[in-house]
């Protein structure tokens, strides 16, 4: 064998031992695949909410408070306690937690309603709606819509993980009183009302149970 081919059989056999060299750091590569990321990789145990904790502002909370208030403070530790909690979308379930608990106590139906009640709000409606139909009233009532939906305040309380949550309502609905005999006493068939209610919604961060309950109304 003379020297020229003994030479290539050498680096043919160093250029084999560095590419199983390199596979075996590289790994393999199939079809496309992005440019390679520069600098250290991403931790895995970075937290998701990191516009609340690393940046500034959270648009999802701004938007309905101001940044340096102490209702924001508090959106932000909901936020951080329980990382699905999204504000704008907790005010679009409040808009329709509202029609749907105003409707309910009007028509006396309770029953539909109590898993977003307290002990408390639900014991005051059931002696409203007694009252009315020891009275022999009736109520027709139909709901046109909301006009106005504000967050106001919230709180939080680390220790227990107990969120309270404040908005404002202004709702538009239709509304007339009968007496037993069927006489209008209050009210007009056909013309709308607006009512304001400033409600409050509680919930313990990250628990199972995912509803909000009124625990507070007002004016």
């Amino acid at each position: 064998m003379n020297s020229p081919i003994l030479q290539l059989l050498v680096l043919a056999g160093i250029a084999i031992f560095l590419i199983l060299r390199l596979k075996s750091v590289l790994g393999t590569r199939d079809g496309f695949e992005g440019p390679a990321q520069r600098g250290p990789a991403p931790s895995s145990n970075r937290r998701h909410d990191f516009e609340v904790i690393d940046g500034g502002p959270d648009r999802d909370i701004t938007d309905h408070v101001a940044e340096d208030s102490e209702a924001a403070a508090a959106l932000a530790e909901m936020k951080r306690t329980e990382q699905s909690f999204n504000v704008t979308e907790f005010l679009q379930g409040a808009r329709g937690a509202y029609e749907m608990i105003l409707m309910a106590f009007e028509r006396g139906k309770l029953d539909e309603v109590t898993p977003f009640l307290s002990e408390e709000v639900y014991e005051t409606f059931v002696q409203v709606v007694d009252a009315r139909e020891e009275k022999g009233l009736t109520i027709e009532a139909d709901f046109a819509g909301v006009r106005e939906v504000a967050l106001q305040d919230a709180r939080f309380d680390t220790a227990s993980k107990r969120a309270e949550i404040t908005m404002k309502f202004v709702g538009e609905l239709t509304s007339v009183v009968r007496s037993s005999d069927g006489e209008i006493i209050e009210g007009k068939p056909g013309q709308s009302k607006r009512q304001k209610d400033i409600w409050t919604f509680e919930r313990v961060m990250g628990a199972d149970d995912p509803n909000w309950r009124l625990v507070a109304t007002g004016e």
